[in-house]
């Protein structure tokens, strides 16, 4: 019998990407999503790619009486968290609009979680729950701590899930993912932000379609590479595959009447700068790419990227495509090509 999980905000990015790899690897998802950042469209684009249309609802979790409407109507296996505001820009000048949003909204699907004894979570997390005040590679046991309401967000969620564990029993694995990039090989879904990107790379792809002027690159004198920012791009079709391993883990300790929280990086181990992804997309597209170096911003770092053995031990899950690999696949989407 096949189980259902229910992902929130499935239209996003991620969770698109998700909906498709948990449908093809045998689960029945539930889908839900307010839709303020996405668009209805997308479901029709991951029906060509399943040739069917998963149930969905259009439903925000800061709404308790639509989640309990959803959770009443299905009987779920476990749950697939993404929904969330998540720009870090944004959230240093709305913080407010971050903490009711993504932390409220949180506690009410883990209010409806315990209600309806749905005990497996999945939650996109994030490397921003890290202090900057950290040795490289950054491990699941590395000091956190924050720079911005969006990475507060993330760690109050992990914090909240963490007392759950202990005392509602529920089983919720933390995926620390960092920067993903890349679209589904079909070229049908990828990251595609209503309004100016938040992202390096569909700014860079943006700039080489000649919908933006030039790269706006930060500051170019960080002890990095080449002065620039360096980050830990991880492909999207590998941080879905990620989840899937995941949530398999949730299912192999099913058994246990005990809660647990374990928390895991999922990135590539290695490191790029601002500089070098704007030439591999240069190299994989055959377009120029303008930019200028401007003023440092208060919350980056200057280096950030993961430390992957515990992934690979735990979840039996490693990294496969290359960045360049993410940058090809990027374009084809936001190409069309």
């Amino acid at each position: 019998m096949k189980k259902t999980i229910l992902i929130t905000g499935w239209t996003g990015y991620i969770g698109s990407h998700a909906v498709v790899a948990f449908e093809q690897a045998g689960y029945t998802t539930v889908i839900v999503d307010n839709l303020s950042n996405s668009s209805e469209q997308v479901l029709s684009k991951i029906g060509k790619i399943l040739g069917y249309i998963p149930d969905f609802h259009k439903a925000d979790i800061c709404d308790t009486k639509a989640l309990d409407e959803v959770f009443s109507k299905h009987g779920f296996d476990g749950v697939i968290h993404f929904a969330g505001l998540k720009a870090v820009g944004e959230s240093c000048e709305k913080p407010f609009l971050y903490y009711g949003n993504n932390i409220l909204g949180s506690i009410n699907l883990f209010e409806a979680m315990v209600r309806y004894k749905v005990r497996r979570i999945v939650f996109s997390s994030s490397a921003t729950v890290y202090s900057s005040d950290n040795t490289l590679p950054l491990t699941e046991s590395s000091k956190l701590g924050t720079t911005n309401p969006y990475g507060t967000s993330k760690l109050v969620i992990e914090n909240v899930l963490q007392d759950l564990s202990l005392h509602a029993s529920l089983q919720a694995l933390p995926l620390r993912y960092f920067n993903p990039i890349g679209a589904h090989p079909s070229g049908h879904i990828g990251e595609k932000p209503n309004g100016v990107p938040n992202n390096l790379l569909p700014y860079i792809l943006d700039v080489a379609l000649w919908k933006r002027e030039k790269v706006r690159v930060f500051w170019d004198d960080y002890p990095t590479i080449d002065g620039t920012g360096v980050r830990d791009y991880i492909d999207v079709n590998d941080l879905v595959d990620a989840h899937i391993a995941a949530y398999r883990k949730l299912e192999e300790i099913s058994g246990d009447t005990n809660g647990s929280f374990t928390p895991v990086n999922i990135g590539t181990g290695r490191g790029t700068s601002v500089l070098e992804m704007i030439r591999m997309t240069e190299e994989a597209t055959g377009k120029k790419v303008a930019f200028e170096k401007v003023g440092r911003r208060s919350w980056d770092l200057a280096e950030v990227y993961a430390w992957v053995d515990f992934a690979k031990e735990f979840l039996g899950w490693e990294s496969e495509k290359t960045v360049k690999e993410g940058i090809e696949s990027g374009w084809k989407f936001i190409s069309g090509v």
